[in-house]
């Protein structure tokens, strides 16, 4: 994402800020940044008719700029596309004040987006996206016999970018050929997966998961060919190819892969990694000291008010609420949590690990010193009440 122009005053103040997404990934950040209530603007496409003085009309598609009060937002995970649904809220030849229009921002499109309040979470946002030095740095076969997944695992989200499917015959008595020949097309199907959705230059590493002997299987298969087919580019990243257990070739199984020690030393500087350790330290404590593993807002925002938290889980989805108050909510929290020197880890809802985090609530807390008593307390209140 290229930051053009940026008037925010301070934080909490209202702005604006002139960003042109330049990869799919700076969709994914636009999604995390316009919330109901905030204004863009953008050029887009409408559809004009208009009528002559013999009463005849003729309609035709013309490209003008709009500004809208935002109302709703949808973003498609596999286009990566961003569609922004609003009112028009500036004079325009084309369109009336107050019509809907629904705005498609694009790669390479400039758009400005206004809010009355930027939060500490917006700013970060806009932070993570300009970055230049985030990319797709891990790519990831999850497979078992007969079905594969290739992956990118970028900063933000985990992209599917192949699935490959191939009905495999079981071995007969006698006679395996059939078996043979399936399980070689599949591979091959793979492979050529592989060299296409995978960028080497700039992935650090691709990891290839698999029950059983599988990814061993395939791994051979693979550079024997790359070896006949004289295929340089295959026979130069040799080394970046990592073969890791996983207990399906399903892409929930990726966490296991990522949470491999072997695997975790070679993806040390990637946010991904970070996030995977941090769940995977918090079911660790859950399971060793529960009092010192929390989840649920009540139970970390009571924690929070007596600065325990040495690490915040929060998922981005909580910051999406349409409920202005619940967002605040997240927000305080988290600033709460950086005031009192804690660690804050913000999960991306499109990762597995989002994924198994929003099932806990979408927030989750490794504290300081253990705190036995919040649970009794919250107890206590719930039966005072009634």
């Amino acid at each position: 994402m290229k930051l053009v122009s940026k008037e925010v005053v301070e934080k909490n103040g209202s702005g604006q800020v002139t960003l042109i997404p330049d990869e799919p990934e700076d969709m994914w950040h636009a999604y995390n940044l316009i919330t109901a209530g905030d204004s863009l603007r953008s050029t887009t496409v409408r559809k004009v008719t208009q009528e002559s003085s013999t009463g005849s009309s003729t309609s035709s598609r013309v490209r003008t700029m709009l500004t809208i009060s935002v109302e709703d937002t949808d973003f498609d995970t596999q286009a990566c596309v961003l569609r922004v649904k609003g009112r028009n809220i500036q004079e325009n030849q084309y369109v009336k004040m107050g019509a809907y229009h629904t705005l498609d921002l694009e790669l390479n499109r400039k758009f400005t987006l206004a809010k009355q309040v930027w939060d500490c979470i917006a700013l970060d946002r806009i932070e993570l996206a300009c970055d230049v030095a985030r990319t797709a740095d891990v790519a990831a076969i999850v497979m078992q016999e007969g079905i594969a997944h290739v992956c990118l695992v970028t900063p933000s989200m985990t992209i599917v970018r192949a699935k490959i499917e191939h009905n495999i015959p079981r071995k007969r008595k006698g006679s395996c050929k059939q078996h043979d020949n399936a399980i070689v097309r599949f591979y091959d199907a793979v492979m050529q997966a592989v060299l296409r959705h995978i960028n080497f230059e700039v992935v650090k590493c691709i990891l290839v998961a698999s029950p059983g002997f599988v990814k061993d299987q395939f791994c051979e298969y693979m550079f024997q060919q790359a070896v006949k087919q004289d295929n340089k580019v295959l026979l130069e990243n040799k080394s970046k190819f990592i073969q890791v257990h996983a207990s399906s070739g399903y892409k929930h199984a990726l966490t296991e892969a990522m949470a491999d020690p072997a695997v975790s030393a070679r993806l040390a500087d990637t946010k991904a990694s970070g996030e995977v350790k941090a769940l995977d330290a918090f079911y660790v404590m859950l399971q060793n000291e529960p009092d010192r593993a929390f989840y649920g807002i009540k139970q970390v925002e009571a924690a929070n008010e007596v600065a325990a938290i040495e690490i915040l889980l929060i998922s981005d989805q909580l910051f999406r609420s349409s409920d202005i108050a619940q967002r605040k909510r997240y927000v305080a929290l988290v600033e709460g949590v950086r005031e009192s020197n804690g660690e804050v880890k913000i999960f991306s809802s499109l990762h597995v690990s989002g994924e198994q985090l929003t099932q806990l609530t979408g927030v989750a807390a490794i504290l300081r010193f253990p705190m036995p008593d919040i649970e009794d307390d919250d107890d206590n209140s719930s039966s005072d009440d009634e």
